[in-house]
């Protein structure tokens, strides 16, 4: 069978992780990335062998600085038969119509609404539901690691309600638009934060109220939770649970930090230092007075990549399995 050809339009934080991880998998292959302007990362695309397009009216820009750009974003799009959309949030919107008179699949990322693509995905949580679907939206990072955590503990005691604090990390380490931040920032104000409404945009069922604020650190998000659930458990239970998760992480052997667990990336070999697993405290895994509590770490630039993978491999239909296609994305990527 031919690979799945995919396309990625937006060659930037998310973008350029997800060619790398489709790049790796044996049934889909990249046929191209857009970018709007010749920086750094377009000539890191051109040396690693994507084809690299851009707006129309900009291919010559592209050639003078260098790069042989192959042709437009429309162009790229005719070729392929889905485009992961990793523009910044709320561009991904004005796609919609090129993708649809293309009559391609696409996928777009969490930084849009849910009524985009009128489907939020999450691989361990609704993969079945994206099979054969041509329009998806992949949650954010944050919502993806509270999917992560939450279905796999539904699906075994049931939940009450779920609570949790997000401590947000302000940039991405890359990201120098926002300048030097010093401070701690409510994020909103207005309660809840959006997490918690966008974590039942993929698990309608689920009762959960989110507050979130915003940290003066580029490297991870923190969340802490606390879960009432339906069914006696101990903490043990969870543990053993959380460490049956293809894409959660028990952290312990000294590391007390988000700066520790990015350098745990790095020793590991990660590409670019990625944690792409939720990354939980072994030793915060609590229950008191019948509730659990633990912490976890959140690594925005590379959690949601696996789950671009699964979602193109279901939107194809190329694996009707969720755990197996979690398992063979991970295979790939060197979990």
């Amino acid at each position: 069978m031919s690979k799945v050809k995919v396309a990625i339009n937006g060659y930037g934080t998310i973008g350029k992780r997800v060619a790398d991880a489709v790049s790796v998998q044996d049934d889909m292959e990249i046929i191209g990335i857009a970018k709007t302007r010749p920086n750094y990362e377009a000539f890191v695309a051109r040396d690693k062998g994507y084809e690299v397009y851009t707006l129309e009216g900009r291919v010559d820009d592209m050639k003078k600085a260098g790069i042989p750009a192959a042709g437009t974003v429309e162009d790229m799009i005719a070729k392929a038969d889905v485009v992961v959309d990793c523009t910044p949030g709320g561009v991904g919107e004005q796609n919609k119509s090129m993708y649809e008179k293309a009559g391609v699949k696409a996928i777009w990322q969490g930084g849009e609404d849910h009524e985009l693509a009128g489907f939020s995905f999450n691989a361990n949580a609704n993969y079945s539901e994206a099979l054969g679907r041509d329009f998806v939206r992949v949650v954010s990072c944050n919502t993806t690691g509270l999917c992560r955590v939450i279905h796999p503990l539904d699906q075994e005691y049931g939940i009450k309600k779920v609570r949790v604090t997000l401590m947000r990390r302000s940039a991405d380490p890359g990201d120098v638009k926002k300048g030097p931040i010093n401070a701690i920032i409510p994020n909103p104000i207005k309660l809840p934060s959006h997490h918690g409404p966008d974590v039942k945009s993929v698990m309608p069922h689920i009762n959960i109220t989110s507050t979130a604020v915003k940290l003066p650190t580029t490297l991870m998000h923190l969340h802490t939770l606390n879960i009432e659930l339906e069914k006696d458990c101990s903490s043990d239970d969870v543990k053993a649970l959380f460490g049956e998760q293809p894409r959660i992480r028990m952290i312990g052997q000294g590391i007390g930090s988000t700066a520790e667990i990015m350098e745990l990336g790095k020793d590991i070999g990660r590409p670019r230092g990625d944690m792409w697993e939720n990354c939980i405290w072994e030793d915060s895994v609590t229950m008191y007075e019948g509730e659990l509590y633990f912490f976890q770490g959140i690594h925005q630039e590379s959690d949601v990549v696996p789950e671009n993978v699964d979602a193109i491999r279901a939107m194809m239909e190329l694996e009707e399995d969720g755990a197996e296609s979690i398992a063979k994305t991970n295979r790939a990527m060197g979990f």
